[in-house]
């Protein structure tokens, strides 16, 4: 008897073709939100720790890597690029109409429950005072 085959551990088990369709959503969703531009500003970042790096003890290098005023010329180009993109993550278009949001309390609602009509204690029977006691002893058939 063969056992079942196991799924590799870390392998998807989706096809293909629909691996592929996810992955390219994941891009386009990454792009249209602007997240390409924080992926080259970290790349610059790297880059210009580990040059930092050879020159001078990690702290200072760490200091200078994230100053604004030692600046690559990626990090100037990534700040140009986000300030030009159009959309809420850039600031081109942007005007000063605020958005007010305006809330109206709603009228309170209160549900009125009629009590339950009293029973009269003439009405109530206990269970088994109606019948008849069964005949004693129990006939045969």
């Amino acid at each position: 008897m063969t056992r079942p085959a196991r799924p590799v551990p870390g392998c998807s088990t989706l096809p293909p073709v629909r691996r592929l369709s996810l992955v390219v959503t994941l891009v386009a969703w990454l792009c249209a939100t602007g997240t390409q531009w924080d992926v080259v500003q970290a790349v610059a970042w790297v880059r210009m720790f580990a040059e930092n790096s050879r020159e001078m003890p990690m702290l200072a290098a760490l200091e200078r890597t994230f100053s604004p005023e030692a600046r690559c010329s990626l990090c100037q180009a990534v700040s140009q690029a986000k300030q030009d993109e159009p959309g809420p993550a850039g600031t081109a278009g942007k005007t000063d109409a605020k958005i007010v949001f305006a809330h109206q309390t709603a009228e309170s609602a209160f549900l009125i429950i009629p009590a339950a009509p009293a029973w009269p204690v003439a009405d109530v029977t206990v269970a088994g005072t109606l019948r008849a006691a069964p005949p004693l002893p129990p006939p045969r058939a």
